[in-house]
């Protein structure tokens, strides 16, 4: 007889729902990081985005900063939230995937507080999206430790796959 503890239904439900917020907020980061890319290589100002002296998306997506080497920033935002949305479906059941997601997340977060730090004490200026991006990416490391706990805390062979 085996004493392992057996996930309860709504235990699982909460960490399915984990998994499927993750995945919206997913969505969302890849929306930001999508219209950040499109803001880098516009030849036009973006009106939208110019609010006032202490926000103006164009001054950050067009620094010096907005790349490393040849690669804009967004486009390195696009393929971690484009990986985020293809782990998270399989973070609720797969152990390994949880600990993908909150990789994912930790290393992206860092990121973000990097870029954050740029715009503050660099170049004195704000993005919108980038901003988003930053709450987006802090809401995921958050629900993705919740998530990744929930998961390993399974009996051993639960969701090892």
């Amino acid at each position: 007889m085996s004493a392992a503890p057996v996930p309860s239904p709504a235990g699982s439900r909460t960490t399915a729902l984990l998994g499927w917020i993750i995945f919206g907020l997913a969505i969302v980061g890849l929306a930001c990081s999508i219209v950040t890319l499109h803001n880098h290589y516009a030849t036009s100002e973006s009106d939208y985005c110019e609010i006032g002296a202490n926000f103006n998306c164009d001054i950050v997506n067009r620094s010096i900063y907005s790349a490393i080497g040849k690669v804009p920033v967004a486009a390195i935002g696009i393929a971690g939230y484009a990986l985020l949305m293809g782990l998270a479906p399989f973070a609720k059941k797969c152990r390994w995937a949880s600990l993908l997601v909150l990789l994912g997340a930790v290393v992206g977060t860092g990121f973000a507080l990097r870029l954050t730090y740029i715009e503050k004490y660099v170049l004195f200026t704000w993005c919108i999206f980038c901003l988003t991006s930053q709450i987006v990416i802090a809401l995921i490391l958050l629900l993705s430790l919740w998530q990744t706990v929930r998961v390993w805390r399974r009996s051993p062979g639960a969701g090892a796959m």
